[in-house]
């Protein structure tokens, strides 16, 4: 498992100071609040404890449907929360942070 420090950009702010320095930033409380949510976080648990082949695979475990995760997965991936290896047919993904520390101004 690796712990993740998160942060909401200020736009003209400057980036905190010391241990506490976010290494992903999210641009609104409500982007942060839609990636990290309670589902989002219960299906980055869930790909870090399967390891799941492909999406499809993913998708039975989960429950969820193959574009629903597809579309979430290429957001969270967007942010560096999940890593998506494309092979001949299908797309792994894997887990890159699965506990988040939230830094707020």
């Amino acid at each position: 498992m690796k712990r993740c420090i998160v942060g909401i950009r200020q736009p003209a702010g400057s980036p905190p100071k010391g241990s506490e320095t976010p290494c992903i930033w999210f641009p609104s409380l409500a982007s942060l609040a839609a990636a990290l949510s309670d589902d989002n976080r219960r299906l980055l648990r869930l790909i870090h404890d399967k390891q799941p082949k492909s999406l499809t695979e993913l998708a039975e475990l989960s429950g969820r449907k193959v574009p629903n995760l597809s579309r979430t997965l290429r957001m969270m991936s967007d942010y560096g929360l999940v890593s998506l290896q494309r092979n001949v047919r299908d797309v792994q993904p894997t887990a890159l942070a699965t506990e988040f520390l939230i830094v707020l101004d």
